[in-house]
This record gives structure tokens, sequence and C-alpha cells, in this order.
């Protein structure tokens, strides 16, 4: 039969090319609506007003801030965006490990017996709707409660990505520890070990290098994210990023840039080492 078709038939070069055709049309189908509901007009961009805008703001880029004291004031706010990225998972781990403790079935004494009790199981799943609550909020929406509540400055920005952060780590921790082998777990608390003991010597072993690499992805979108809180006043790059455009000071904005860029691309570089020592 296939030899039957013509030298150029699409049956001929690709079998499956009606089912691609069909998902690509579905696809353009589902998500036109969405570009007409979000106003999408990449095409103003090319209008001579538009591009006349665009040129200014990027002619004023060049060059970029390069003055002694102006640097000495980079390097210090971006080791402050560090530190305040670090503080942040920090105390995001005080928080994430004990819900996490709290909310992972594998430690349950009562599904020793086969089917977890109510009152354990409500308990859990109390602990995850405080983690969903927790994530489900964004950080920059943290930043301006807490930019109210302790004034501007980056102690805002490390309770943001505290709480933020804490119930990202506790629902992925708890996946984790759950997705693992529960046997060793199960075993020791069967025998009168207590549920920190289990979690030390049977899930912590078997689930460290996933979880510290989680951990350490975290802490690289964190950076990324210190900056962006500076913007509503929680100090770090962001907010000189910030003053930089309110001033129209084009070639002080243009070096922050690049030193955001050189930040993340380092925080990239030290959370692949680190990945590939755990692995």
């Amino acid at each position: 039969m296939s030899s039957l078709l013509p030298l150029h038939s699409p049956q001929r070069h690709d079998p499956a090319w009606q089912g691609r055709v069909f998902w690509l049309v579905a696809t353009v189908i589902l998500l036109w609506p969405l570009l007409v509901i979000t106003e999408f007009k990449p095409w103003l961009l090319w209008e001579p007003e538009s591009r006349k805008v665009m040129a200014n703001f990027l002619g004023d880029f060049f060059p970029p801030a390069h003055d002694a004291e102006f640097l000495k004031l980079v390097a210090k706010e971006t080791w402050r965006t560090v530190a305040m990225a670090t503080a942040g998972i920090a105390l995001a781990l005080v928080l994430a490990i004990p819900l996490t403790l709290l909310g992972t079935s594998a430690l349950s004494v009562s599904k020793l017996s086969g089917k977890m009790a109510w009152l354990p199981s409500f308990f859990r799943q109390t602990i995850r709707w405080f983690l969903i609550i927790l994530r489900s909020i964004p950080e920059l929406v943290w930043a301006l409660v807490f930019v109210r509540v302790v004034g501007l400055g980056p102690t805002a920005g490390v309770l943001a990505i505290a709480l933020t952060y804490a119930g990202m780590l506790g629902k992925v921790y708890t996946e984790i520890l759950e997705s693992g082998e529960a046997h060793t777990t199960q075993s020791l608390m069967r025998n009168g070990s207590g549920r920190l003991q289990a979690f030390s010597y049977g899930l912590l072993p078997q689930n460290a290098a996933e979880l510290t690499s989680y951990t350490v992805y975290r802490w690289e979108c964190a950076i990324r994210s210190s900056a962006v809180l500076g913007f509503v006043g929680a100090g770090g790059l962001g907010q000189q990023l910030d003053n930089s455009m309110k001033m129209f000071k084009g070639s002080e904005v243009a070096t922050l840039l690049l030193v955001f860029m050189l930040l993340v691309w380092l925080a990239d570089k030290a959370s692949a080492w680190l990945r590939k020592q755990l692995g």
C-alpha cells in the first residue's frame, strides 16, 4: 500500500503528520481566546513611536556607570541581596522542616496497622492546607505587608521570602519523603523507635541528596526574588534599580542589570556545583 503513495506524499515521510496537524490546530484554537483576553499585540512594538521610545531608553544605557563611588554602592547592595536571600531560606527551613515532619504520613504510627486514623489524618491535612496558604501568597505581597509593618529595608524581604518559601519547601519535602521507600522507617517504628529516630535513620539517608538539591535550587530562586522585592522597598539591588529608573539614570540601570545577571549566573554555577557534589 505504501509503495502506491506518491513520492512526495506526507504519509510516506511522516505517518503521524495528521495527528501533528490536528494538535497544532487544536492548540491554536485554544490559545487564541487567551491571547485575545490578554490583549496580546506584539506588533505595537514595531510602531514608529514605540521604536523611538525603546531606542531612547536603550541609548541611555551606554556607557554603563562605572565610577568608584557607585560601584562601591553596587557591591554593598549585591552583598545585601545575597544575604537577604540566604537569611530568608534559613528562616524558611526553620519553619518548613517541623511542618514537613508533622505532615508526612510515612511517620504516622497509626498507619502501621493499615489505614491511618481519622484524627492524625485530619491533623496532617491541616498542615498541608497551611503550607498551601503560605505558598499561594506571592512573596511580593508578603513584602508589601511587611514593608508597612517593619518599614523599608531588607527585613521585609527576608520575612517575605521566609514565609513563601517555607510553603514551597514544606510541600516538596513532604512529597519527596512520601515517594521514597518507607519500609525501613516503618520497621524502625514497629521496633520501638520514635518518629525523629525513624526519620533520621530511615527517610533522611535515602532522600538527603534530593532534599538538599531542591533546597539549593530554592536558594538560587530566592536570589532572583530578592532583587524583585527591592522594587517595593525591601532593599538590595532591586531597590537601587528602582531608584535609578525613577531618576532616569540609564547608565546606572545598565550597570545594575549587568551585576544582577552576573549574580544570577554565579548562583546558578554554585547550585550546579553543589548538585554535582551531591550526585
